[in-house]
């Protein structure tokens, strides 16, 4: 890898597996290093799904955020845990539909700002920023100026959490965390999220979350009741809460993907 361009180099933690490094892998990118190598090859030993259900996952935040931006007229995006761009990118999808999207991301991750550079690609019509921060301190994100100077939030916001909130653990409160990214947000304005479970391959899903925890990446897998948790007071769009490939699959799936391969809820939902 490269690194140019970016946060120092030091910032950037090469001897150990990161998980949006491993995600990187496991889909086929670039942008990760024997550490993040190693962890993927183990898990996916361990459960030969994984990379399946990675896939599945990055699809179905393609196709809410189509949703969002065609069907619910959404222009504005609040991405929390971006990870390493992959195109498409989430602006790349908004913008595809209407060129004005304004999209802001966040991440913790040094590298992620270091590649950032695809992420801040708009339109010329729209725009897209870059926030530095942890999603354990929303309030940082909410008072950030990239956000103000981003997002109109006088205006619906479609506030996205794609793949990230199994690695926040029962004291860390992650459906408290995620009301307060909702707070701010005006009515009309959207939550669309997908959440880890162990709920229809226990043992295979627990064996990878075993070889996470040991990487120092411990997880949170959540039932459905659980996963649900996170939307109430929201208006759940069809179909509800259920397996991502199952959420409103336009066509272009893989026929062949069994529940059992999948270790992910997604949902959107309206902020009355």
């Amino acid at each position: 890898m490269s690194h140019d361009d970016g946060w120092p180099a030091e910032r950037i933690d090469t001897a150990s597996a990161h998980s949006a490094r491993i995600y990187d892998y496991i889909l086929g990118g670039k942008d990760y290093y024997p550490a993040d190598k190693e962890a993927g090859d183990v898990m996916a030993q361990e459960w030969p799904a994984l990379p399946i259900h990675m896939r599945a996952n990055r699809d179905f935040m393609d196709r809410a955020v189509t949703y969002l931006a065609r069907e619910a007229g959404i222009r504005q995006f609040l991405d929390i845990g971006t990870g390493i761009p992959t195109s498409p990118n989430l602006h790349e999808i908004a913008q595809s539909v209407n060129p004005a999207s304004r999209v802001v991301y966040v991440d913790n991750d040094p590298i992620v700002l270091t590649l950032s550079q695809g992420l801040l690609a708009s339109s010329t019509e729209g725009m897209t920023s870059y926030i530095e921060a942890d999603m354990l301190d929303p309030d940082t994100i909410l008072n950030a100026p990239e956000l103000r100077e981003t997002l109109d939030l006088g205006e619906p916001v479609a506030l996205t959490i794609i793949a990230i909130v199994h690695f926040l653990l029962d004291e860390h409160d992650a459906t408290g965390i995620v009301k307060r990214l909702l707070d701010p947000l005006p009515s009309g304005s959207y939550l669309a999220m997908s959440v880890g479970t162990a709920d229809f391959a226990p043992e295979d899903v627990a064996r990878v979350a075993r070889e996470y925890a040991a990487r120092g990446l411990p997880m949170r897998l959540r039932t459905r009741a659980e996963a649900g948790q996170f939307f109430e007071g929201l208006d759940l769009v069809e179909p509800g809460i259920v397996q991502v490939h199952k959420w409103r699959p336009d066509g272009t799936e893989d026929g062949t993907i069994r529940d059992e391969d999948i270790a992910m809820y997604g949902a959107v939902a309206r902020k009355p």
